[in-house]
């Protein structure tokens, strides 16, 4: 392998965890939306969320957000998504959008959401 395509493959890399990482919501905004009464919704699978999952969060997995409009009617209640990674939730968002759903966000992992709930400080 050349220098070339190790400079290519690194530049990829990086700017696909800089845009993952820049389509999380923020802290701070998440605390604020959890304070408001925001709807934490896990898209895990039942099993995932069976083994562990945060109090009082919803489980919709992802092959299944089309079932959400029968647990959130309103179509403007805050949303705030995870999964185990962020991929998932990331994915999820953008079908839940696509359904009409105005406020919906994505804060990444379990562990990252674990910490946004708790209020533990992410530094």
């Amino acid at each position: 392998m050349d220098w070339t395509t190790l400079a290519v493959i690194i530049v990829a890399i990086v700017a696909v965890f800089l845009w993952k990482r820049m389509s999380l919501i923020s802290v701070d905004v998440a605390r604020k939306y959890l304070r408001e009464g925001a709807i934490v919704v896990d898209v895990r699978s039942a099993g995932e969320f069976q083994a562990d999952h945060l109090p009082n969060a919803v489980n919709i997995p992802l092959g299944e957000v089309n079932r959400l409009p029968q647990k959130v009617k309103d179509k403007n209640q805050v949303l705030l998504l995870h999964c185990l990674s962020g991929t998932r939730s990331g994915m999820a968002a953008g079908k839940i959008k696509a359904m009409g759903y105005s406020h919906v966000f994505n804060m990444g992992s379990l562990g990252r959401a674990k910490m946004i709930t708790s209020g533990a400080d992410l530094n």
